[in-house]
């Protein structure tokens, strides 16, 4: 899954206020009716009056921390599912019901590819814990049950945020009930 959006802002898009070392930043991943995704910023005091462009994907809080000089704006700009788990799983990240969700549903995904690596559940049994291959930092997501509930959720979040499959040329609809 790759998605072109602009990299996290500097500034809250509602206020407008430039962000400064230790603010806390709301950060909402948005579907705009047109199907185009994007990324918004706004400090967490001024976030309610956020009016956003579509529907709201999935949002999270972090303590925002300047850019450092040697950061890559280029690469930031595309937001892989690689990326957004990383952002989504940094400790600095405060975890809501759909950025954890989003966040179990990537760390399977990303482990069946080989990008992370299942190193087992926290000693209290409330975590599972992931190894990234490449940089072997280590990430915790909220353990749980993969019933069909967390995936019909996933489902309905992933569609929002990628569209919904386009049926294949020449098919179908399947009626269901009799006639």
């Amino acid at each position: 899954m790759e998605l072109n959006l602009q990299p996290r802002s500097a500034a809250c898009c509602v206020s407008g206020r430039p962000f400064a070392e230790g603010d806390r930043v709301v950060s909402f991943l948005v579907r705009r009716a047109d199907g185009e995704v994007l990324r918004a910023d706004a400090l967490e005091p001024d976030a309610p009056r956020y009016e956003p462009e579509g529907f709201v994907i999935c949002r999270w809080t972090r303590v925002f921390k300047p850019r450092s000089p040697d950061e890559n704006p280029e690469r930031a700009l595309k937001l892989t599912a690689e990326a957004l788990f990383i952002s989504l799983a940094d400790p600095a990240t405060e975890p809501t019901e759909e950025s954890v969700r989003l966040t179990r549903f990537l760390a399977l995904m990303l482990e069946r590819k080989r990008l992370l690596r299942n190193r087992g559940r926290t000693p209290d049994g409330a975590r599972e814990r992931f190894e990234h291959a490449r940089t072997k930092d280590m990430y915790e997501v909220p353990a749980g049950e993969l019933s069909p509930e967390f995936f019909a959720a996933v489902h309905e979040q992933l569609s929002v945020l990628v569209g919904a499959p386009k049926p294949a040329p020449g098919a179908r609809p399947v009626e269901t009930g009799s006639h």
